[in-house]
């Protein structure tokens, strides 16, 4: 029975004011939305602007009905917000979940039903998915509950890595794929602890930070099938069930309770070793999908203000997934931020890499705004500072917004322009070689210093979407058969090569040529201006079988195969040597200080000394760089070659100050070896003139 009224002396331990069901019960936390956990309970707060009645439901942990139900007195309802301190729960020995009612009109947007059960979208643990595609269904789909977390981990001293964005070398990976199969060797394949213990690895390498594909919360079972007897999952993770919780999945050991813990593990000895932790973040759409989908949170808690809804009440579907998210009512906004500043403040990430990030621009009608209000608040949030905020500056309605993206001065972008453009040029394709010079040089066409800086501009040629630079150079088109929609999904567009031969092949003239064009690929991504990026695995030609749309394969298909490491330990070699080379100078990375022999910042030598000019024909193409880096007393001059023709072409360099002369450092058609000379086998005439061979790269250094 609910109490009378009641009177609490200032100052003593929170007293229950009311019972429920044999539970004694105080209002709660209305400002901390989620379950918080105190001495001597948990309050449990919810926010609907429709819902006309809340039940909070109490389960023992597995169980699928609730042993509790606890509804919400009238006095517990505040403006748009719910919230009861339940005294004595031991967090150990329940799950919870809600229940809504209130107005039920398809066409008006409005979903609520008092029988669903309804996940806490700022639940920091989901129960029922511990292991990987192992979730029992019922009749009506599955159910998920939360789990209240305890947060003790202690991160000591450590600061932030906060590297500056110019100087990131970014290594996207898949955290199952990287270590599941059996040939990365370690003790916990496919887990957090499986690429904690890789990290000497990737510090060797040279990467200095991480890009995780999601690892919130996902339904891996979601439209699971099985095709030419492989079962196929959502193996990639796009599709969001909660936003607060780390996905348990890829946890090596049971965390009850204290659900992320080995994540924060493996983020603190990243940190510890200079790698930075950025995560792909799906705030454009969740796994509720469009009408035909499930109903477990938000579509029973405020359908109408968390989806963009047409006027009868169907889905907008500018993310190819069934929904999108309402980001710019001050609702969502409110929920993303808070959900990005608990990622920042309880798991230390670096930055965030947003998947589809133009729906992020959208108003509640689906419109593109010019000033979205989501973007500006993140940019100019206090918490979230010092973040790197990376946009992929496109979705699935047809917006594009590649140099475009509202920025604030903070957000970056994943440059489409750059992949697609240099992918032309580095295979051959005529009337590519003014572009591919404007993309080395910073993409300035598209960003302008004076208002994005210098680190805009997120540079690659291969990411999890689509081919792996091995598979660029060994196959002409898509080959996702084993995706069971007979190979219509995927891009077509992908401008590939195979060099010759379809897929694998034992022609040797052919392997080699390969290989160069994929160290081509590396030295031009390496001396380009802007953030570097490249997708696990590439440093080592790991293949997926021509597959550009991997997305459902956990299998061989999308496992990194490490004893290819040995098998191209060439290619690996190189890929170090190269981070090393862009770390080494800066004028790689950023504008510097200006040299003292007083050559220009960058200039082009396109065949010859200061020809900038280029026709539908060119295709060999020279970038020379000059600049003194701030802590430094020594001018760095740096020159990269590059022939994408097929024949050797002659290319006259500038003449060098101050005694300086040209010492020829990279040469890709060469195979490499740490420390050998590559000067000795390069034809290089009178210190001035470099015959380059047939789609070959050239890098030269000044010395003396």
């Amino acid at each position: 029975m609910l109490g009378g009224k009641h009177k609490q002396e200032h100052g003593v331990k929170l007293q229950p004011l009311d019972e429920i069901d044999g539970f004694k019960v105080r209002p709660g936390f209305y400002n901390r939305p989620g379950a918080t956990h105190t001495s001597n309970g948990v309050s449990f707060t919810i926010q609907s602007f429709g819902a006309t009645e809340c039940t909070l439901l109490l389960f023992k942990p597995m169980a699928k009905e609730p042993y509790a139900r606890l509804k919400y007195p009238d006095s517990y309802h505040i403006g748009n917000t719910y919230a009861m301190f339940v005294f004595g729960l031991n967090i150990e020995e329940f799950e919870y979940a809600f229940q809504l009612d209130g107005p039920h009109d398809v066409k008006k947007g409005l979903l609520f039903d008092k029988n669903h059960v309804l996940l806490d979208p700022y639940a920091k643990a989901v129960t029922g998915q511990r292991e990987w595609g192992d979730r029992p269904e019922t009749s009506e789909g599955f159910i998920y509950h939360a789990r209240v977390v305890e947060n003790n981990f202690d991160w000591g001293n450590i600061r932030p890595v906060e590297l500056p964005e110019e100087d990131l070398i970014i290594y996207e990976l898949h955290v199952r794929g990287f270590t599941k199969d059996a040939s990365s060797g370690v003790t916990a394949p496919g887990t957090y602890e499986g690429l904690r213990q890789k990290i000497p690895y990737l510090k060797d390498l040279g990467v200095n930070a991480v890009e995780l594909m999601p690892i919130f919360e996902f339904d891996e079972m979601e439209s699971t099938r099985v095709v030419d007897g492989e079962r196929l999952y959502n193996y990639w993770g796009y599709n969001t069930v909660c936003f607060f919780a780390p996905n348990t999945g890829y946890s090596s050991v049971v965390e009850h309770n204290h659900e992320g813990d080995e994540l924060k593990e493996l983020i603190y000895e990243l940190k510890e070793n200079g790698i930075e932790v950025i995560l792909d973040v799906v705030f454009n759409h969740t796994a509720e999908g469009n009408e035909h989908g499930p109903c477990f949170s938000f579509k029973g808690i405020d359908n109408d203000i968390y989806y963009i809804l047409t006027p009868d009440g169907y889905y907008y579907n500018f993310s190819g997934c069934g929904n999108v998210m309402n980001c710019n009512h001050p609702a969502v906004r409110r929920f993303i931020i808070d959900c990005l500043r608990y990622w920042v403040t309880e798991y230390r990430v670096d930055g965030f890499r947003f998947d589809l990030a133009s729906i992020l621009t959208r108003d509640q009608k689906g419109a593109p705004m010019a000033d979205p209000p989501l973007l500006q608040a993140i940019a100019c949030d206090a918490l979230l500072g010092k973040v790197k905020l990376i946009a992929e500056a496109w979705d699935a309605g047809g917006l594009y917004q590649v140099g475009s993206f509202p920025s604030w001065s903070r957000w970056k972008e994943w440059n489409g322009r750059y992949r697609d453009d240099m992918r032309r040029f580095l295979k051959g394709d005529a009337g590519m070689a003014g572009t591919a010079i404007t993309r080395i040089t910073g993409s300035k066409d598209l960003y302008n210093p004076d208002y994005r800086g210098e680190s805009a501009s997120v540079n690659f040629l291969n990411c999890h979407d689509g081919f792996t630079l091995y598979d660029m150079y060994a196959y002409n088109m898509k080959h996702n058969e084993k995706n069971g929609w007979d190979n219509t999904d995927g891009d077509n567009n992908g401008n590939s090569w195979n060099c010759g031969a379809e897929g694998e092949t034992e022609d040797e003239k052919i392997r080699q040529l390969r290989r160069r064009m994929i160290k081509n690929a590396c030295a031009t991504l390496m001396c380009s201006r802007g953030p570097a990026m490249f997708f696990a695995g590439d440093e080592f030609c790991n293949t997926q079988f021509g597959n550009n749309n991997a997305y459902c394969q956990d299998n061989v298909i999308s496992w990194l195969d490490w004893n290819r490491l040995d098998e191209f330990r060439e290619i690996h070699d190189f890929f170090r040597f190269m981070i090393a080379f862009r770390k080494k100078y800066a004028i790689l990375r950023k504008t510097t200080k200006a040299v003292s022999c007083g050559l220009p910042e960058i200039s082009i030598h396109n065949g010859f000394p200061w020809n900038g000019g280029t026709d539908h024909n060119s295709r060999l193409i020279g970038i020379m760089y000059a600049g003194r880096d701030e802590l430094d007393t020594r001018d760095d001059i740096v020159f990269y070659g590059m022939n994408a023709y097929w024949e050797p072409l002659v290319l006259q360099l500038p003449e060098l100050p101050n005694n300086l002369r040209w010492k020829v450092v990279v040469n890709t058609f060469l195979s490499y070896e740490d420390g050998k000379d590559v000067e000795t086998d390069t034809d290089f005439y009178y210190k001035k003139t470099v015959m380059v061979p047939p789609r070959t790269v050239i890098i030269l250094v000044a010395e003396q």
